[in-house]
Order: structure tokens, then sequence, then C-alpha cells
């Protein structure tokens, strides 16, 4: 289990398989949120922070992350 902070906001969520599933759009009480399909303008407004969670975007608990690196952040299932 990892502790997900406003600072991996931006970052791309991946599974245990390695497939990238989006990108994390906000983070909050160690939950993120993750939109499954970012345009290139909204991953890039993304990686410095300047997006909000909307309707299209899943949550991740922190209890699903495995690993968290500068570029990514790895949960320990196959979702």
């Amino acid at each position: 289990m990892a502790t997900l902070t406003s600072e991996d906001e931006g970052k791309i969520l991946v599974d245990v398989e390695g497939e990238e599933l989006g990108v994390v759009t906000e983070v909050e009480s160690n939950t993120a949120w993750v939109d499954p399909d970012p345009g290139l303008g909204e991953a890039v407004l993304a990686a410095f922070g300047w997006t909000e969670k909307n309707e299209d975007d899943y949550t991740i608990a922190g209890d699903l992350v495995d690993t968290v690196t500068d570029e990514e952040i790895r949960v320990d299932v196959d979702l």
C-alpha cells in the first residue's frame, strides 16, 4: 500500500501487467481520480496539477497501489 498525495496528480496509472489505465487528475484523502481517456492537452495540464476530477473519472484507493514512482502509479491488481 502506498499513500497518494497531490504530488501524484498527472502521473500515469498502470496495472499489474503494465497496461496504462489513464492519468491521475486529482488526489484527495488517499484516493486518486483517474481519467481513462485523457486528451493530449488534458494530460499536460494534469502533469502540472491544473485539472480537476470530473464525472468520467473513476477512483482508485491508495490501498490498491503497489508502488509510486516519479512517472507512474502501479496498482497490484488487474483492473
